[in-house]
């Protein structure tokens, strides 16, 4: 059993555990697109930075952007809403 998956009948932690396996997919790609970028950044940089790469590295920082930005609020927003519920529940 991995670790977002429930056993429950609860809609809620059923949405909130496939909300937090898309969070973990959307980090890995945003976190990769970023890494991706610096490699080709620095590979340029010690060779001879060419057209494509420029575009490459700025295609990488905007798609990454876009797909980061939304996981990492939406990882607060679980990780608050587990907190929530532990610290509420008796």
């Amino acid at each position: 059993m991995s670790k977002f998956e429930t056993t429950t009948d609860d809609p809620v932690l059923r949405r909130r555990a496939r909300i937090a396996r898309a969070v973990s997919i959307g980090l890995r790609v945003g976190y990769a697109l970023f890494a991706l970028a610096m490699v080709v950044f620095f590979v340029g940089l010690f060779s001879r930075l060419t057209d494509a790469m420029v575009t490459v590295i700025l295609i990488c920082l905007g798609v990454g952007s876009i797909v980061l930005a939304p996981a990492i609020v939406f990882n607060y927003a679980v990780k608050a809403a587990v907190r929530d519920e532990q610290e509420n529940i008796p």
